[in-house]
């Protein structure tokens, strides 16, 4: 499996007015998120409402987002809940053609750290597929975890969507340290909610890589964000953070669940309709949708000006933390 790198694309899961998945226009959101150029497709995952699904409606998921992409880029699905039901959407996921796995956290329990270690390698037996971790809610792993977890030989990476990162601070230098000589690429990534939010504090760690929700609808932002930061614009990077970051995050804060049921609302304002959120998560109000439309416009305008503007450099690489 090769490293991943750029932006990753995590797509929502449209459903038609009848609460069925709607294949068709999920085949139209991949096409036009795919053809922006992101590093990776992450399907049916946290933003593809993976909580939502049924294994009935997984599958096809899976096989649509392997049929779009084409092999362009590496299509990773989730898996998660009971473990039982883990092992089969593995095991659905890599006969539907996905070329990895993002564990996502288990339902309900608060396992241990060394629970989640098992929780991993149960999977990994049960597929040849590469895994990447998620550290977030109620799955977190402390160092000793991440060390064990990174030794698995499938798992390739390690998301970090708890944002602690004085825990990661010490995890970091620890995976490498047990992964040195072994010749194991491993890669650790951004993956809080509105990530670029957090981006700069991430590549004090050296992890630049990161998963982008805002790609869903509009690329346009989440690319000039990525290049700004890359070419060390802070002149940009500021830009587009106040003007259009926090406004979406302050917005995305008064809806629980609003990292899914605002992203769907955007990607609808777009022009494609996929529907809105399943319960229990609620959609947006109209007045928050008026809201939306206007941040959505600025961020627009926004990242259409940083492309003119002269750079002021940020520190660091704009290379991801990649171990080998």
């Amino acid at each position: 499996m090769q490293n991943l790198d750029g932006l990753l694309f995590f797509p929502v899961t449209p459903f038609s007015r009848s609460g069925d998945v709607a294949l068709d226009i999920l085949r139209q959101h991949l096409e036009t998120g795919l053809a922006a150029g992101p590093g990776g497709l992450f399907v049916a995952c946290g933003t593809g409402e993976f909580h939502s699904l049924s294994l009935a409606e997984y599958e096809p998921i899976v096989r649509t987002a392997v049929e779009v992409s084409g092999g362009e880029v590496p299509v990773f699905s989730g898996v998660g809940g009971a473990i039982a039901t883990a092992i089969e959407m593995a095991r659905v996921a890599e006969r539907a053609g996905a070329d990895g796995l993002l564990i996502l956290p288990p339902y309900l329990v608060t396992p241990t750290p060394a629970g989640l270690v098992e929780y991993a390698r149960r999977i990994a037996e049960a597929t040849t597929l590469p895994l990447i971790v998620y550290n977030r809610d109620n799955a977190i792993f402390d160092r000793q975890a991440a060390v064990d977890v990174a030794a698995l030989p499938t798992v390739m990476g390690f998301k970090d969507g708890q944002g602690d990162v004085g825990l990661l601070g010490r995890i970091v230098p620890a995976v490498a340290h047990s992964l040195a000589g072994t010749g194991k690429t491993f890669q650790f990534f951004n993956g809080l909610p509105t990530a670029e939010v957090s981006a700069l504090a991430y590549r004090g760690l050296g992890i630049t890589l990161y998963s982008s929700a805002i790609w869903c609808f509009a690329p346009q932002i989440s690319k000039a964000f990525h290049r700004a930061v890359s070419a060390g614009d802070q002149a940009a990077v500021d830009s587009l953070i106040t003007g259009f970051f926090n406004p979406f995050v302050d917005l995305r804060n008064q809806i629980r669940g609003g990292a899914i049921s605002l992203v769907k609302a955007a990607v609808c304002l777009g022009g494609l309709d996929v529907g809105g959120v399943r319960p229990p998560l609620a959609d947006p109000t109209p007045q928050q949708r008026e809201q939306l439309a206007e941040i959505v416009a600025t961020g627009l305008r926004l990242a259409a000006a940083t492309q003119a503007q002269p750079t002021s450099q940020l520190p660091g690489s704009s290379r991801s933390r990649t171990f080998i």
